[in-house]
């Protein structure tokens, strides 16, 4: 069986695709897959790619407003879409499985066009346009949340429910004493994860940083932050000065040692992360980023309808806000388990299997 799996440039394609081909090569060894990304994802796609065979195509998004860079666009643009049906050519895939994206609209229609079977996957609550336009030419589209259902404007059989693959080293938990002894924290105390998706977000960082100067209860506080690479070392500067004890990271890679340990996260709503609480069931304070088409404030409102969130606009976040926000939560520890009652009724299923599942159900029909 050859597969070809196509992804957006942002962790929050990436991810899941990655996820799919790992549980792909685990249920069916010896299938023969290969990844195809944009040349922008290059970086994330090393630090997570472990061996997956990739090809890079030129593709990007084309900018509508005229300027002198539009021709280079344009070029780029025709120059991916050309490389997209040379690699679908010479591969010839029994399937195509598309994580959404620009980057996945050429391969997913030459699929289509070549009578090659066809699977999308979303990840977020609100479809993205490019997986919109996909859905009405694959053979099946799996949702990541059941709110997304109706959305894709196709008949529901061919509409699968198989919720958002997470990487299997992230599935795999280690135990609450590992995971302190990983971070050298103690236990007893209120421990807090603060990341602001694959690239970090510099406001969620700058207004957690003022936050903590006067924050009650310091020595209570253990912080796990996450800060994405631009701003690492104003950060690892600036917490010399704080006392609270806080292990800070650009990148980090082993989440599950995070998730296994702490309270409460204060986060963007990227649908990966999104997956990743109702997995762990923690409580989270969302901070939906306001710039991709509504599709982290739909995410984010999803988990604040069950219990299971608190949301504040990204217009609204100030260093104030998120303090008296975390006040609330540290000196109110009964609210957080009550917050993860709501946990309960929402099922798991290993969405990675069941994506799998999907994929060879199409191919052998």
């Amino acid at each position: 069986m050859k597969i070809l799996v196509v992804s957006g440039a942002s962790g929050g394609h990436i991810f899941p695709a990655l996820s799919f081909l790992e549980a792909l090569e685990e249920k069916y060894e010896g299938t023969h897959a290969l990844l195809v990304l944009p040349e922008r994802s290059k970086r994330a796609a090393k630090i997570a790619s472990n061996g997956i065979e990739v090809k890079y195509i030129s593709i990007c998004p084309l900018k509508l407003e005229f300027s002198r860079d539009s021709f280079h666009y344009l070029i780029r643009l025709f120059k991916g879409i050309l490389e997209s049906l040379f690699i679908i050519i010479k591969f010839r895939p029994d399937i195509v499985v598309g994580f959404g994206g620009i980057e996945s609209v050429p391969l997913v229609l030459f699929a289509w066009f070549f009578r090659i079977k066809t699977l999308l996957h979303e990840q977020n609550v609100i479809p993205g346009e490019a997986n919109k336009l996909l859905a009405k030419f694959v053979d099946k589209a799996a949702i990541s949340f059941e709110e997304s259902r109706g959305l894709l404007k196709i008949s529901q059989d061919r509409v699968v429910w198989t919720g958002n693959p997470l990487r299997k080293e992230l599935r795999i938990c280690p135990t609450r004493s590992t995971a302190l002894n990983f971070f050298g924290f103690e236990e007893g105390k209120f421990n807090l994860l603060v990341v602001g998706g694959s690239q970090g977000s510099r406001k969620i960082n700058a207004c957690f940083l003022e936050a903590t100067a006067d924050l009650i209860d310091k020595p209570k506080l253990q912080v796990i932050h996450i800060s994405g690479i631009q701003d690492y070392a104003l950060l690892a500067d600036s917490y010399k000065d704080i006392d609270i004890k806080i292990k800070l990271f650009s990148f980090l890679k082993e989440m599950q040692y995070a998730y296994s340990i702490c309270d409460l996260v204060i986060s963007r709503a990227g649908a990966t992360t999104i997956s990743e609480l109702l997995y762990f069931k923690i409580p989270a304070l969302l901070i939906p980023y306001p710039f991709s088409r509504q599709h982290q404030t739909a995410n984010a409102l999803f988990l604040k309808r069950t219990g299971l969130a608190i949301v504040i606009n990204d217009n609204e976040l100030t260093a104030q806000v998120l303090k008296d926000k975390l006040c609330e939560f540290i000196l109110n520890p009964g609210k957080l388990k009550l917050m993860r009652l709501g946990f309960e009724p929402i099922s798991k299923i290993n969405a990675s299997d069941a994506l799998v599942d999907a994929a060879v159900s199409i191919v052998i029909g």
